[in-house]
């Protein structure tokens, strides 16, 4: 099995996962997965968050996701918990579905880590 065949399916597996876990079933994107992973990131669970705080969060899941990768490295939590990186390399210009692979692999490889898919 080719990486791309590889990837998609675990992404498949992933969505459902996530979707039949959090959404009732309905399918969640590619942003509400980041979002998750921000929430679970940030480690507080039962909260309503103000809009800032969503793109925060995604914030957060992003710079965790792509920490392996070498783009950015975990600096320190702020006074409230929040987890704050640095910025180790710049991320090349990627067309938007380059940087849906980037993304969907690093997801993957973050639930691999995890413990939650194979």
């Amino acid at each position: 099995m080719s990486r791309d065949e590889q990837l998609k399916e675990r992404w498949e597996q992933l969505v459902t996962l996530l979707s039949d876990r959090f959404a009732d079933g309905d399918t969640l994107d590619l942003d509400a997965i980041i979002y998750l992973i921000g929430v679970q990131e940030l480690g507080k669970f039962n909260r309503k968050f103000k809009k800032d705080d969503k793109l925060n969060l995604m914030h957060i899941a992003i710079c965790r996701l792509l920490e392996p990768y070498g783009y950015y490295e975990f600096d320190y939590f702020d006074d409230d918990g929040w987890p704050h990186y640095t910025v180790k390399e710049q991320l090349p210009t990627l067309k938007a579905g380059e940087q849906s692979i980037l993304m969907k692999g690093a997801i993957v490889d973050y639930f691999i880590e995890n413990g939650l898919i194979a």
